[in-house]
């Protein structure tokens, strides 16, 4: 595994040169792809998994998340011996694992047909973008801690919140020199959150097979507190067991 910093990655690939501030935001997406192992490689991936340890109320939680190209996909938290499964869709059913009954509950029906959109989306959203009737903007320039970005407005298809349709819209803040993002924002539109702003960042990016990840992640309140995600590792294509997806016979 490769492991470079984000200037250096840069100027491997480029040589060190400054972009003019009037680079169109497909000159920056298609620099994104190219620094990361470039289009064709991103299209031969058929699946990952990423093992993590969660810091939880003084305890390490082991984490495993599985992604397919068809929509399948599971997260798996062992909380003292007890797997809890999260978030999983068999191509069908989208369930979870309660975490006080400890038995699987079948989502509900909005909240499946939200995630069947966001298939199109692996590996990353803005491969093969304008094929999926999806349109970026750029914003302008905006720091992330203290690195100069380009911010990507991102509008997906519409997705379904208590019955009315909204805008499904992300904000991507690309590093200036690598072209990586930093850091993506989106508004949360359901729950106690409602109306706030998610923001996850994105750094220590390193080689698996060809294309470059992220290992090191935060995810949570836009200038609030935010969980840390470290990861172990990131497998591309890997071997799963079947079995992970399907929702338990005992569950509603």
């Amino acid at each position: 595994m490769k492991k470079l910093s984000l200037i250096a990655f840069a100027m491997l690939c480029f040589g060190y040169f400054s972009y003019a501030q009037d680079v169109t935001v497909k000159e920056i997406i298609d620099n994104y792809f190219e620094n990361t192992g470039g289009k064709d490689t991103w299209k031969s991936i058929e699946g990952l998994k990423m093992t993590s340890k969660l810091q939880q109320g003084g305890m390490e939680l082991p984490l495993e998340i599985v992604n397919m190209k068809d929509g399948r996909q599971y997260t798996k938290i062992n909380v003292q011996g007890n797997d809890f499964f999260q978030g999983v869709y068999d191509g069908e059913t989208l369930w979870s694992t309660n975490f006080q009954s400890m038995k699987p509950e079948k989502a509900a029906t909005e909240d499946t047909e939200n995630h069947k959109l966001n298939i199109n989306d692996f590996p990353d959203p803005f491969l093969d973008y304008e094929s999926k009737g999806y349109t970026v903007e750029l914003m302008g320039e905006e720091s992330i801690d203290g690195a100069d970005t380009y911010k990507v407005k991102l509008v997906k298809e519409p997705i379904t919140v208590d019955g009315k349709e909204i805008e499904d819209v992300s904000y991507y803040y690309f590093e200036k020199d690598a072209f990586v993002p930093l850091a993506v924002d989106n508004e949360i539109t359901s729950g106690p959150m409602a109306g706030k702003v998610q923001r996850i960042t994105m750094s220590d990016y390193q080689e698996v097979s060809g294309v470059y990840f992220p290992f090191s992640l935060t995810q949570g309140i836009k200038d609030g507190p935010s969980q840390p995600i470290n990861m172990e590792s990131i497998e591309v294509n890997p071997e799963v067991d079947e079995s992970l997806f399907k929702m338990p016979e005992s569950g509603n």
